[in-house]
């Protein structure tokens, strides 16, 4: 089932005659039955593919990394590499003030060890259910959760090297960008499109924790945080390209008016 919101737009006919005595204005509109057929049909979820083995996940992987070049992708290139811009002067400040502060750094702690461990866990253990429960739906889902770590993950260490950037405790030239922060919102992201919002959102706000972990524990600079996001949701978005659930508004004729149809095409699965 799909909810939606309907509009009919009755137009009345032009000449209907004067009549007098109890008539009404209902009895002068015009009438008509409404089909089901008539009414614009919301697009519904993509199929699921019939193969979600490996051989068909390395098909599909190939296919994701050759769509990199997008659009899309530049546009969210650009947007990140803009905010990481404009947040660069307050890197030195930002971090400053997190490793001062002893609870901060307390309450993101964890942040290091989860956002190695969760995105990688949850993304295979979703494909194995899947595949182990014959559940081709789940499965697919956790076929794009693990596409979208490999490619943020070789995403982000060829900037890792090709930047070169001093990490602010001076352990080492692979600072930019974030890899925890790739790694999570891939991962959210890539639900977000297969779920919607309803379960993206504690993923969002785990990526979010995980991404500001990385501040207190002096791995990196809010920068390196904020452009890794923007790889992460590159990741996300590409791997999941046909998974796209529109927002459609349609018009349509029926007899004696039109017809305006808003769904936003999720359906219980």
């Amino acid at each position: 089932m799909f909810a939606g919101v309907f509009l009919i737009v009755a137009l009345p006919s032009l000449g209907v005659p004067a009549t007098s005595g109890a008539q009404t204005l209902a009895d002068a509109a015009p009438t008509f039955t409404l089909a089901a057929s008539q009414l614009p049909q919301p697009t519904g979820p993509p199929p699921t593919p019939r193969h979600t083995g490996f051989k068909a996940m390395l098909k599909s992987l190939g296919r994701d990394v050759k769509a990199l070049p997008s659009k899309e992708n530049l546009y969210w290139t650009l947007t990140g590499g803009g905010l990481a811009l404009a947040v660069h002067p307050a890197d030195d400040n930002v971090n400053e003030f997190f490793i001062d502060n002893r609870l901060a750094s307390d309450i993101f702690r964890p942040g290091a060890v989860l956002g190695n461990v969760v995105p990688w866990v949850g993304s295979i253990t979703t494909y194995a259910w899947g595949r182990l429960a014959d559940k081709p739906r789940v499965s697919h889902v956790g076929t794009d959760l693990i596409e979208a770590q490999v490619i943020a993950a070789g995403l982000t260490q060829g900037l890792k090297y090709a930047t070169r950037r001093e990490r602010p405790d001076g352990s080492g030239a692979t600072s930019f960008p974030s890899g925890h922060a790739s790694s999570t919102f891939a991962f959210a992201t890539a639900l977000e499109r297969h779920l919607g919002w309803r379960y993206a959102v504690p993923a969002y706000v785990f990526a979010s924790y995980v991404a500001a972990s990385r501040l207190p524990a002096n791995r990196h600079w809010l920068s390196d945080v904020v452009f890794g996001a923007a790889v992460g949701i590159i990741a996300g978005r590409t791997v999941t390209s046909n998974e796209v659930q529109p927002f459609p508004v349609a018009v349509g004729r029926v007899p004696g008016g039109v017809i305006v149809t808003y769904s936003p095409a999720r359906f219980n699965r």
